[in-house]
C-alpha cells in the first residue's frame, strides 16, 4: 500500500523524482489530476534541483509554481478584504484549511493551489457577518430554494459565497461539522483555543491540535475524495510540523476524544503514516485503538479508502470507492430519514433539468 506509484514515491522522496526520465509524461499527469503539480514544484526547487528536470516537464512545473504564488497573492489580499468587511462587528474570525497555512506561514501551504477561502465565525453573529459580507460585495450561491434551506438549516455554513467583482470564492461557517452529524465536536471550545496571527489584525487560526482535527475531519469525515491525496499531504505535513514537540501527540489525543473526533483523528494518523511514512509514535496510535472500527468495517475501510485517495487517471476501482464513501459521507453528516429526502430531493431536481 505504501507506492501509489510515481507520484507517492516522488512526494516520499522528491529525488526519485530526477531517477527515471521515462517516468515524467505520468508523473506530471497524476499530480495535476491530484491537485499537487504546485507541491511538486515547491520540492524540487526547495531541494535546489527543480533546473535537473527535462525542459518540458519543468515548463508545467515552473507554470504551476508561477500560478501558485499568484493565488497566496490574491488569498492575502482576499482576507485582508474580509477583516476590513468585517472589522466593525468585533468578531473573531478564524481562518480555516488553506488560508490559515498560508497566513500563519505553516508548511502545508508551500506550493498548495487555492480555490477558496474559509472562515469560522460564531452561529449567533452569523447573519450579521452575512449582512457585512454582502454590503462589501460578496453574494450568495446555489439559488435554488432547497439548497439554500439545506444550508442554512442543516450544514455548518452559509450557501457558498463570491465576490461580484474579484470573483473570489468565499466559504463562512459557524462550525466543523454540520448540526445534523453523528460527531458533536465543542465548537465554542474551538473559539476558546484559537490563536492570534502576527501582523493581522482580528485574525486567529485555529490552534494546532485542533487544526488537526479539522483537517482529519474535512478528509475522512467528508463525502468528497475528489482531493484526498492533497489533504493528506497537508496531514503530512502538520503533524510533522506539530509533532516536533513530543508533547503535542498526548494533547492531540486527548482533544480528539474530548471533540468527539477521535475516529477521523484515527484514519488520517494510519494512512498519513501508511502512505506518506509520517513519524506516528506507537503512544498515539495506542491511545486512539479503542476508537477503530471493528474487523469487518475496518477492512471494508482500508479498501475503500486505499483506491479512494489514488488519483483516479480512469480507474474504476478508485471511483466506485469514491462513489461509496460519497454515500458514507453522507451518512456520517444526517440521520436516515433525513438523508433519504435529500437525495430524494436531489435526484428529483437531475430529472428536472433540460436534457
Amino acid at each position: 500500500m505504501r507506492s501509489y506509484g510515481v507520484l507517492g514515491d516522488a512526494l516520499r522522496d522528491v529525488d526519485s523524482a530526477l531517477a527515471d526520465a521515462r517516468h515524467w509524461d505520468e508523473l506530471i499527469r497524476r499530480a495535476r489530476e491530484a491537485d499537487l503539480l504546485g507541491t511538486l514544484a515547491h520540492r524540487l526547487d526547495a531541494r535546489g534541483r527543480l533546473g535537473e528536470v527535462p525542459a518540458a516537464p519543468r515548463m508545467h512545473l515552473e507554470s504551476a509554481r508561477t500560478v501558485g504564488a499568484a493565488q497566496h497573492r490574491a488569498v492575502a489580499r482576499e482576507v485582508t478584504e474580509i477583516s476590513r468587511a468585517l472589522a466593525s462587528l468585533a468578531t473573531p474570525i478564524i481562518l480555516l484549511k488553506g488560508a490559515a497555512y498560508l497566513i500563519a506561514g505553516l508548511p502545508p501551504a508551500r506550493g498548495r493551489l487555492f480555490y477558496d477561502v474559509d472562515i469560522l465565525v460564531p452561529k449567533p453573529m452569523l447573519s450579521a457577518v452575512e449582512s457585512a459580507l454582502m454590503l462589501a460585495g460578496y453574494a450568495t450561491t446555489h439559488h435554488h430554494p432547497y439548497d439554500q434551506r439545506y444550508y442554512r438549516r442543516w450544514m455548518h455554513e452559509l450557501p457558498p459565497m463570491q465576490h461580484i467583482k474579484r470573483l473570489t470564492a468565499l466559504d463562512v461557517h459557524h462550525a466543523i461539522v454540520p448540526e445534523t452529524a453523528r460527531a458533536r465536536p465543542d465548537t465554542a471550545a474551538l473559539f476558546r483555543a484559537a490563536v492570534p496571527v502576527a501582523g493581522w489584525n482580528g485574525v486567529k487560526v485555529l490552534a494546532p491540535t485542533d487544526m488537526v482535527l479539522h483537517s482529519a475531519t474535512h478528509l475522512f469525515h467528508n463525502e468528497d475524495f475528489s482531493h484526498g491525496y492533497r489533504d493528506l499531504i497537508d496531514i503530512d505535513q502538520l503533524l510533522r510540523h506539530f509533532g516536533a514537540d513530543a508533547a503535542f501527540w498526548s494533547e492531540l489525543t486527548e482533544r480528539a476524544a474530548y471533540m468527539d473526533l477521535a475516529r477521523p483523528l484515527h484514519y488520517a494518523l494510519r494512512w498519513s503514516a501508511r502512505l506518506l511514512d509520517t513519524p506516528v509514535p506507537p503512544g498515539a496510535v495506542r491511545a486512539l485503538a479503542g476508537n477503530a472500527p471493528g474487523v469487518l468495517p475496518a477492512a471494508l475501510m482500508d479498501v475503500l479508502i486505499g483506491h479512494a485517495l489514488r488519483p483516479t487517471m480512469g480507474r474504476r476501482s478508485t471511483r466506485l470507492a469514491r462513489r461509496m464513501l460519497f454515500l458514507r459521507g453522507h451518512w456520517l453528516k444526517m440521520p436516515v430519514p433525513l438523508l433519504a429526502w435529500h437525495l430524494t430531493a436531489k435526484a428529483l431536481r437531475r430529472e428536472e433539468q433540460p436534457a
